[in-house]
């Protein structure tokens, strides 16, 4: 395990590297809020597999940081796929296996939609993560939109300003409350919280929650990629998509199958929360090899 940097797009990105430079690549992405030692686990059952584990920090996490103060500070979703195009680009991976969930789910969705050539598989928490945001203000059923408060929260400067003022807090709430059958530690949230005060998070995190509903503009430089999204691309790829039983924030994904058009498999992590590969790490590194394995009987069946 090594923390590094290199320079990919409109970022520095830090990232954390597990196994040998000539191992199968695998590049697995983070949530908001949380940060890459969520794969730290899982991500070394996968280096015992051969594989050459990749976990960038995200725009706006832990040492991840703007080539330039000129850069919007944009939380879109387009931007973080476009981050992780790039992070592939810059470190010549010419195809890997794509894992993530929430932000980082997001960000695989997106490549794996736009881009099906640089992916050999896809696992994805919650399935389908790309926004539908032209539908945004469509209302969901009451308990739904009650778990999407820190959404509506920061929509308001009130809400930037509590983010600014007690990120940690909100962190460790949000985590009680979308995997309240994860025992995690004082240590194991101590460990994490430093990867928020990265100085662009509060811009990033608003942004973000501001985009998605369609209340703010997005950086220009994103508007191809926007416009593509807005079409809610299939993902032709081989995919296993995950949901928790007692996630806090998300329902079912279930539904969002017919958007995966290759081979494909769902599970459901019996207990676990949101924060999946965290909360089940060996059942992630499961998932990874088994997609894996997905994708080659898919691809000599060919």
């Amino acid at each position: 395990m090594q923390n590094k940097q290199v320079t990919a797009g409109v970022l520095k990105i830090e990232y954390v590297e597990y196994g040998a430079a000539d191992g199968w690549p695998c590049i697995l992405g983070h949530g908001f809020p949380y940060d890459a030692i969520a794969y730290q686990a899982s991500a070394r059952l996968l280096e015992k597999a051969g594989a050459r584990v990749l976990t960038p920090y995200l725009r706006g996490f832990g040492g991840t940081s703007f080539l330039s103060a000129k850069t919007p500070r944009s939380g879109q979703q387009a931007a973080l796929g476009a981050d992780l195009l790039a992070f592939l680009d810059a470190l010549e991976i010419e195809r890997a296996v794509l894992g993530g969930y929430d932000w980082g789910g997001r960000a695989a969705c997106i490549v794996a939609a736009l881009w099906p050539e640089r992916v050999t598989a896809l696992v994805s928490g919650n399935s389908y993560n790309i926004q539908d945001i032209a539908n945004a203000m469509v209302p969901s059923d009451p308990q739904m939109e009650a778990a999407y408060w820190y959404q509506y929260f920061f929509h308001s400067e009130r809400g930037r300003m509590g983010l600014e003022l007690n990120r940690s807090g909100f962190a460790r709430t949000l985590w009680e409350m979308w995997s309240p059958n994860w025992k995690f530690t004082d240590e194991d949230f101590r460990a994490s919280e430093n990867a928020l005060y990265n100085p662009d998070f509060v811009e990033v995190v608003i942004h973000s929650y501001r985009h998605r509903f369609g209340l703010v503009p997005g950086d220009p430089a994103y508007e191809e990629i926007e416009l593509k999204l807005a079409a809610q691309p299939d993902i032709n790829v081989p995919a296993i998509c995950i949901d928790g039983s007692a996630d806090g924030v998300s329902n079912s994904t279930l539904q969002n199958s017919q958007k995966f058009l290759n081979a494909y498999e769902y599970r459901v992590f019996n207990g676990a929360g949101h924060n999946l590969p965290q909360e089940r790490p060996a059942e992630w590194a499961s998932a990874v090899l088994d997609v894996k394995d997905l994708a080659e009987n898919a691809y000599s069946n060919v």
